[in-house]
């Protein structure tokens, strides 16, 4: 039986431990060993760099956070500095970014306590100061009135009549925007029913959200609407915002005002995902429409909650996702009457058909394969008006196909707009 001299458990040790806290803090750390401190090196480097952060259960970076809010908690702030400037300084996909360290510490605050959370605050801005230059992040002074969740974005009413409550999320890597895009809800939603996709999409663009005039905290206006009041107050929100041209992504209602703001506004409108939706529907539908707005007039919304539930999610959905759909239940009955039947006379008399060939942005139809409200024909009629428009149908999606199938729908958008 030969004995092998080379002590592996040591060796993988030391390859994690450079790769996690660099070359030279090793390289410190090794010449600083004594005949005292020696067998504490050896213990460290085989248990907690080999036997712990050599398993490939998790990778480096989740190692990194775990270890970060562990010292946090028990105020371990050597070691805290030492693991911050690491991440901070790291050179690989396990590197944490100042704004990823900053999402480490707000939830300590609850987990481990906001006076914990505080000191790793102070530790973690010295570092930044000292390191900012070789990461390319700096410092400088904010007003804490001003800060807004991340997830969210800014929130804020517009001046004009109607008051369109909307939200702007910043790019979050800290740059100019790549592009600047529009979410736009469907009838009896909200702009909560965007906050996935708007969260992935902010990570390098402006992403705004608002509510359709009667829905969510947007004013309501008396009288019955037309897809054009809905696009011109679109209009007025991106003028009074001032973005300039913008990715508009809309769903079903959204989707319509989508069609109309390009045909009136051209110039505000950079590129259409125009989803479930359609440009004109058929005489049969037109009626239902108006049927709706008799019975939510003479009984209330809730009087047709069920059938617009069944309409909105496939059978499959509805009984595997009951929360999601209680959820959408909830917001469309709570929506304000008067502008829930506005809405329904504007989406009921659409009619752009026969314009379709006026938009020139370049256009993405999404399709929902089990979608009764807009059919796949009504999709196809918006491919073969809108010149050059492309066609994707989600498989296993009814009407909010967003909602019902959100990876593919977001695979669509960013494949759309990385193309742009």
């Amino acid at each position: 039986m030969s004995y092998d001299p080379f002590d592996h458990d040591v060796e993988r040790g030391m390859r994690n431990r450079r790769s996690v806290l660099g070359d030279a803090w090793v390289d410190r750390s090794v010449a600083n060993a004594t005949s005292f401190n020696q067998d504490f090196q050896n213990l460290i480097s085989r248990f907690a760099w080999h036997e712990i952060w050599g398993r490939p259960g998790l990778d480096h970076k989740t190692r990194r956070i775990i270890v970060l809010a562990i010292t946090i908690a028990l105020g371990r702030w050597e070691e805290f500095e030492l693991h911050v400037r690491a991440a901070l300084l790291a050179t690989d996909e396990n590197k944490l970014s100042p704004d990823e360290m900053k999402e480490v510490l707000m939830q300590s605050a609850i987990y481990a306590g906001v006076p914990a959370a505080n000191t790793a605050f102070t530790h973690a801005q010295q570092i930044l100061r000292e390191v900012g230059e070789q990461i390319g992040y700096t410092l400088h002074r904010a007003n804490p009135a001003a800060s807004f969740h991340s997830g969210v974005g800014h929130a804020a009413r517009s001046t004009g009549r109607p008051a369109l409550h909307y939200t702007v999320r910043p790019p979050r890597n800290g740059k100019l925007p790549r592009h600047t895009i529009v979410l736009s809800h469907a009838i009896g939603c909200d702009l909560m029913m965007w906050d996935g996709l708007a969260n992935l999409l902010a990570a390098d663009c402006q992403v705004i959200t608002y509510d359709h005039r009667g829905h969510g905290s947007s004013e309501s206006m008396p009288g019955l609407y037309s897809m054009a009041d809905l696009a011109d107050d679109a209009a007025q929100l991106l003028r009074e915002i001032d973005t300039g041209p913008v990715i508009w992504i809309g769903l079903s209602m959204g989707g319509m005002v989508g069609q109309e703001l390009a045909l009136r506004h051209p110039s505000l409108v950079r590129a259409l995902v125009l989803a479930n939706t359609t440009s004109a529907y058929p005489e049969a539908a037109r009626t239902a429409w108006q049927q709706r707005i008799t019975t939510v007039r003479e009984q209330g919304i809730e009087a047709i909650a069920e059938a617009v539930m069944g309409r909105y999610f496939h059978d499959d959905f509805r009984a595997s996702q009951a929360a999601t759909v209680a959820r959408f239940r909830a917001r469309l009955t709570s929506c304000d009457v008067q502008g829930y039947v506005g809405c329904c006379h504007a989406v009921g008399t659409v009619d752009t058909t026969a314009r379709l060939p006026q938009i020139q942005a370049p256009t993405l139809v999404i399709a929902g394969e089990l979608d009764q409200g807009t059919p796949l024909a009504m999709s196809q009629t918006l491919v073969d008006g809108i010149a050059g428009a492309q066609l994707a149908v989600i498989a296993q999606a009814s009407h909010i196909s967003a909602v019902e199938q959100p990876q593919a729908f977001a695979e669509l958008v960013t494949g759309f707009i990385g193309a742009l």
